[in-house]
Parts: C-alpha cells; structure tokens; sequence
C-alpha cells in the first residue's frame, strides 16, 4: 500500500522524491548513474527473451502474442457466473480467474450456520462437483485456462476441476488449471487459513507434486505477493516475500525427491501493479532477473523455460477509492500501461466499481477494452521492452534489485518464511507499514486524487461529492437456491460411496500419501466441499493465529 512520498517547497516544486520500496530519486540521470551502478548489458539487460530476461521472456514479446487477459469473475450461484464467464469469452477475455465465496475458501457448505449472509456474495458459491458442472458448462476447458482464486481448499478445487473435465469428456492432460494455493500469503495478508502452516504447506507440496505426474498442462500454484503488497507491503517486499514463499514450497517438494527442474517451471505468480508506475516497472524487471538468477544459481536450473518468472500482473485494488469512482477508470488504464510496458505475460484490472461492489457487466467490459486499447491502439505491440536502455529506468531497476535482495536476506536471517509466519514477525511488520501509510494518507504526507479533497470536505463539515455507482446487491436467494441443491444432492447420491472416499482420504492425510488422487475420488462420488475440508479439520486441526499487536 502506498505511494511515491514527495516533497514541495512553499511554491510548489518538488525538492525530493521518495518511492515507498526506499529509493530516492534523482531529478534527472544520465550515462554516469549506469557506470556508478555497475551495469552491464549482458549480465543485466540482455537480448529480449535470453536469460535473465529482464527484457522479457520471449524474443518477439507482444508482437508474437498479446498478454492473456483474465478479469477476475464470480459471483452468486454457478449458474450467474456461468453467464458472466460467457459474456466475458464472447467479449474477447482469453482465460478465466474464478472468484468463490467466502463459505467456499473456508471449507464450509452453504448451509452451515458460519455462512449464514456470505453465500455468493463476493464470489459464487461451490459446494459440490454438481455446481462446477453448472458454472463451467459449455466452456472449451481444452481452450480456455481457468485460475482459481483460492488457497486453504485449493486442493480441492484442483481435484473438481480435474473431476468436471474428466465428467465433460476432456483428459487430465487436455485442461490448464492454476489454482492460486498460496497459503503462506493468506496467514501474512489476507486470512482465508485453516489448517497449521506445516500442514499447510504439505498440502501444497501435494498439489504441485500431483501435477508433476498428472496434471502436464496445469500450473499447480500460483504465488501471490499481490495480497502482501496489499496488506502494507512495499513493492520490493512485495517480491521479496513472494520468493521467500516459493522456497519454501521448492524445498517441500525437494524433500520428497523431485528435483527442482521438474516443477518449477510450473509455478506462476500474481502481483500488483498498484502505485507509482515507475516503481511498479522496475519490480518486475528486477523480479524477472533475480528469479531466473536464484534458481539457476541456487536449486541448478539449467532448462530455460524453467528460469522464467510467469504469472499475472495486475489488479490495483489498494489504490481505488470510494471517492470520485471514475477516477479509478483512468488509474486502471496507467496500471495497465505499467503492467504493458514491464512486460506482463497475463494480466487483470480491478474494474472501477471495485470499491464499492462487485463489478457490473459494463464495468468488467470497461476494463477488458482498457487492455484491448493499449494492444491495438496505443502501441504497446509495437517493440520489445521499449523502456530498455533508459538511464533511469535500468538505474532503478538496479537498486530495486538491491532492495528486494536486502529484503530476502532479512528473512533468512530470522529464519525462513515459514519460520517468520510461524511466530508473527512478517504478519506484525507489514501491519505497521500499513498503519503508518494510513495515518500519512489521512495527514496528507501521500496524496491520492480525490481523496484528499474528500477528506478535507469531511474535517470541514461539508457534504462530499456524491457519484451514483450501480450497486451488486446480495441476494438471500442464493443462500436458498444452494441450501435446496445440497438437500437433493445429499439425497441423491450414492451415500456409501461418499463414506468411502472420505474414509480414504482421512487415511491419506493421516499418513504420507498424497492426498490428491483421494480427493478427485471424492469429488466424483459428489462429497462435498465442508465435507473434504472437515477431514482435513480433523487430522491437521485449525491454525492459531499468533498475538502480536
């Protein structure tokens, strides 16, 4: 959360330049800044798509294929968001980032007392193998790739979505799957946990095991420094702690005795483009360089499709405000511009809305264009990392790599990052970083357009600008229309079978097999998702978030 800090003389000029990462920033640079740094074409810059592909990943970039767009989608029943995720395909979006409610990514059924009020309401609500049948009817699974959003019951979703492809006909080995399954992320930033991090963890190292063997297309984890850098991060911690997370679940797998090269090209990352746009570029230049660099120099990744650094880039949720809303169409079009010019591989607005609902048709559409434009009418196709060689921007593309390296070796100091989330360090610094950042928005210290006349109107007693925004109201009736399908499931399907297959996966995560294959056994003998993840509640317990306030 942040943004650049500046400060103006009385009349106004600016004296100095602070970016939130820590790096100040000269008025103007030059040949002299590149040689004080110590750059080298060849170790830091290179051909476009030749390691480390801090250019980019492939030599022709964009002009041999656009960035893949997926707007975030979800919400309501599977039969709304099966219309939303047709609008969406027909309009041009080329994979899918799936939203699930809250019931749904903490393991419960839409008809348990805990999700009274929350069924559908910030995604669509799955129970059971009989709702992905719903929500992914009639979509190419052969074509389309689908993220999805979820972490404490990826494992689950990854085995249904395998379960529904495999019930419409395509083979494992046909679909591409991401789930996102980053629990590390949620105990630091977000809070959708159930299980102790070591059980966690397992899980994960299960599902990227899993893939290795069975799922050759899908993209078993995908690492998401975005829900850090919204919970007070800075950008460079943003990355730092996103390669902390991936090293820790590389060195869960390597336990069990596959090498690095047979996973890790398969991982995929989710980052912010949030914040002040240079910043943003320099991050993702520097993170392309310093991954392919600590696998190849750390875990011996040789194979150069392995070394590259791939996920999604977008989003910008932290810096839309309730305030003035349209202002966030315009702050989407320059995250996507950032996120264009940094070389995105995938990528996804927050649509304008965002902050107050979920997104209309026409606002999700909005945002889908915003990308088309900058791919067909601003240019953004028209050369590979155009930015390169500037003497500003390779200059802080070197300190940035400074400072997420700094940012690493702190946690490797305290011990790793399962280590600094067992005991609360990195949950307790990035909350105060979040706080401060707030106390110096609300003291005008950052400023951001239209919020800070707002606040301003609020100390003054004035009535603030009113915009009209078409709210996405919760429908009761999506709790019912769920709450009626889990009854006739449970009346209808082969009830010994279901008792079968989740005293077998009890039995898996009890021991040390995997627990995989048990639950795609279960998702097609239409247990449900409480039911899965009760199992695990079981064996493994809940985690105990530790106190540090």
């Amino acid at each position: 959360m942040g943004v650049a800090k500046y400060i103006k003389d009385e009349r106004g000029q600016i004296k100095e330049v602070t970016y939130q990462s820590g790096i100040k920033i000269k008025p103007s640079y030059g040949p002299e800044d590149l040689e004080r740094a110590g750059f080298s074409y060849e170790k830091d810059l290179g051909a476009p798509g030749e390691y480390p592909f801090t250019r980019s990943l492939h030599p022709q970039s964009y002009r041999s294929r656009a960035w893949t767009t997926r707007q975030y989608t979800g919400f309501g029943t599977p039969e709304e968001t099966n219309e939303r995720f047709k609008l969406m395909i027909a309009n041009g979006q080329n994979g899918l980032n799936v939203a699930f409610d809250l019931p749904t990514q903490m393991g419960y059924d839409s008809d348990h007392p805990l999700a009274q009020g929350e069924v559908g309401r910030v995604g669509m609500a799955i129970d059971s193998l009989k709702d992905f049948e719903t929500a992914f009817a009639g979509i190419p699974l052969d074509r389309i790739g689908s993220g999805l959003t979820i972490n404490a019951v990826a494992t689950i979703m990854m085995a249904m979505y395998q379960a529904v492809a495999e019930k419409f006909g395509y083979s494992k080995d046909q679909i591409s799957v991401t789930p996102q399954n980053d629990i590390l992320k949620e105990m630091i930033g977000r809070g959708a946990w159930i299980y102790p991090v070591e059980h966690g963890v397992r899980l994960v190292g299960d599902s990227i095991a899993y893939a290795v063997k069975e799922l050759p297309k899908s993209n078993p984890v995908s690492i998401c420094g975005y829900h850090i850098r919204e919970s007070g991060a800075t950008p460079a911690q943003e990355i730092a702690y996103a390669f902390e997370i991936a090293k820790a679940y590389i060195d869960n797998v390597t336990a069990r005795g596959i090498a690095p090269e047979a996973f890790v090209g398969r991982f995929s990352f989710n980052f912010n483009v949030y914040g002040n746009m240079w910043e943003q570029i320099a991050k993702f230049r520097a993170a392309r360089k310093l991954w392919a660099k600590m696998l190849k120099n750390e875990y011996g990744v040789t194979d150069k499709k392995n070394l590259f650094l791939r996920g999604l880039f977008g989003g910008g949720g932290s810096g839309l405000t309730k305030e003035q809303p349209e202002n966030n169409i315009m702050r989407g079009a320059y995250y996507a511009l950032g996120a264009a010019l940094s070389g995105a591989q995938t990528t996804a607005l927050c649509s304008f809305d965002e902050a107050y609902t979920i997104p209309t048709p026409r606002s999700a559409l909005l945002s889908l264009r915003t990308l088309e434009l900058l791919m067909d009418e601003v240019g953004m196709r028209d050369t590979v990392d155009p930015l390169a060689g500037s003497y500003f921007v390779e200059t802080l593309t070197l300190e940035m790599e400074e400072k997420i390296l700094e940012e690493m070796q702190a946690v490797q100091s305290l011990g790793g990052m399962v280590a600094c989330i067992s005991n609360g360090l990195i949950q307790r610094k990035i909350s105060r970083q979040a706080y401060e950042f707030e106390k110096g928005l609300q003291a005008g210290v950052y400023k951001k357009v239209g919020l800070s006349s707002a606040l301003t109107d609020k100390i003054s007693g004035k009535e603030p600008d009113q915009t009209n925004v078409e709210l996405h109201a919760h429908n009761e009736k999506w709790a019912e229309t769920s709450c009626a399908n889990l009854k006739e499931l449970r009346a209808t399907r082969d009830g010994q079978a279901v008792a079968n297959s989740l005293a077998a996966l009890e039995k898996a995560a009890k021991g040390s097999d995997n627990v995989m294959p048990y639950l795609v056994n279960c998702c097609h003998a239409y247990a449900t998702v409480g039911e899965m993840a009760g199992v695990f509640r079981q064996v493994f317990g809940e985690w105990n978030e530790p106190e540090f306030y």
